[in-house]
C-alpha cells in the first residue's frame, strides 16, 4: 500500500517512478448516494493507476475504518442506550390509553354506520312506496280513461246501461254530425256510415289495447265484462248489417268492411255472415 495516497513530493520529482501519477484516496461521498450500487462504482474506477490487490487493500481499511466509528459511536452514546428502557417505563398505560380510545372510536363509526344502514333502508322502503303510489295512480288514471272511452263507445253506438240497441233521430242526427265533422263529408252513398263504423272499431281496439295494460284479470276489467261484451256485439251486428247491404254491390265498402273484421281478429263472423248470403 506504498503507493495508495501518495504523489511523490518536490525532493524525487527528478525520478521516473515518483513522477507517475498515484490515485487519490476513495471518495467517502460516492458511498453515501441513495442509489449506491458496487457494479457500478467499481466500473467508474477503471482508470485509477492502481493495481487490484491495492483496491482490495483500500477497501478493506474502508470497511475497518467504518466499523470502528461505528463502535466509537456506540461507545459514546452507550448510557443513552442503557438508559432507553427505562425512558419506556410507563409507555404500557399510554399504549392501553390510545387502544381504549381507538375502541371507543370504533365503537362511535360502528353506530354511525348503523344508523346510517337503518336510514339507508328506510330511504329505499319510502322510494319503493312512492313507486307504487305513483304506478297506483297511473292504473287508476287508466281506468278512469277506460271507464270515459266505454262510455264515449256506447253514447256513439246508442247502446244503454242495460245493454238495448237504442236509437233516436235527435242521438242519430247527433252522431252523424260528429262523425262527418272528423271524417269529413265521403259522399251520399253511405260511405259515411262505413266511416263511422271504421271510427267505432278503433275505439273499440283502444280500449282492448287498454285492457291488455292493465290486464284481463283486474276486477276493473271482470266487472265490466258485459259492457265490452255488449259493445263488441253492437259493433260486430253494424258491421254485418253493412257488409249485407254493401257485397251486392260496393266493392270498396267490402273492402273496407272487411278490413275492419281482420282489426278486429274477427275472421269467424265474416265467414258465418258470407255463408248466410250464399244462395
Amino acid at each position: 500500500m506504498s503507493n495508495r495516497f501518495f504523489f511523490g513530493d518536490s525532493d524525487s520529482s527528478d525520478s521516473g517512478e515518483d513522477s507517475l501519477p498515484y490515485p487519490k484516496p476513495l471518495s467517502r461521498a460516492a458511498f453515501l448516494t441513495p442509489d449506491f450500487d458496487p457494479a457500478t462504482y467499481l466500473s467508474t474506477l477503471r482508470n485509477r493507476h492502481q493495481t487490484l490487490e491495492d483496491l482490495r487493500a483500500e477497501l478493506r481499511d474502508r470497511s475497518q475504518h467504518i466499523s470502528k466509528e461505528l463502535l466509537d459511536l456506540v461507545n459514546e452514546n452507550y448510557q443513552d442506550f442503557l438508559s432507553l428502557g427505562s425512558s419506556l417505563q410507563g409507555g404500557d398505560e399510554k399504549v392501553e390509553e390510545v387502544r381504549l380510545g381507538l375502541l371507543g372510536f370504533k365503537r362511535d363509526v360502528d353506530g354511525l354506520k348503523a344508523k346510517v344502514d337503518e336510514r339507508r333502508r328506510e330511504v329505499q322502503d319510502l322510494v319503493a312506496e312512492r313507486k307504487e303510489i305513483r304506478r297506483q295512480m297511473q292504473l287508476g288514471r287508466t281506468l278512469l280513461e277506460m271507464d270515459q272511452r266505454l262510455q264515449e263507445l256506447e253514447r256513439s253506438l246508442m247502446v244503454t246501461s242495460s245493454g238495448l240497441h237504442h236509437v233516436d233521430q235527435a242521438g242519430l242526427e247527433d252522431t252523424e254530425l260528429s262523425d262527418s265533422g272528423d271524417e269529413g263529408d265521403e259522399g251520399e252513398d253511405g260511405s259515411t256510415s262505413v266511416s263511422r263504423l271504421r271510427k267505432h272499431a278503433q275505439r273499440y281496439l283502444l280500449i282492448q289495447r287498454m285492457i291488455k295494460h292493465v290486464g284481463p284479470q283486474h276486477p276493473f276489467v271482470v266487472n265490466q265484462g258485459l259492457r265490452i261484451e255488449r259493445l263488441r256485439n253492437t259493433i260486430l251486428l253494424d258491421l254485418g248489417n253493412a257488409l249485407k247491404q254493401s257485397v251486392a254491390g260496393n266493392h270498396e265498402e267490402v273492402t273496407k268492411i272487411l278490413g275492419m273484421y281482420r282489426d278486429l281478429n274477427e275472421p269467424q263472423e265474416v265467414l258465418k255472415i258470407l255463408r248466410e248470403r250464399r244462395p
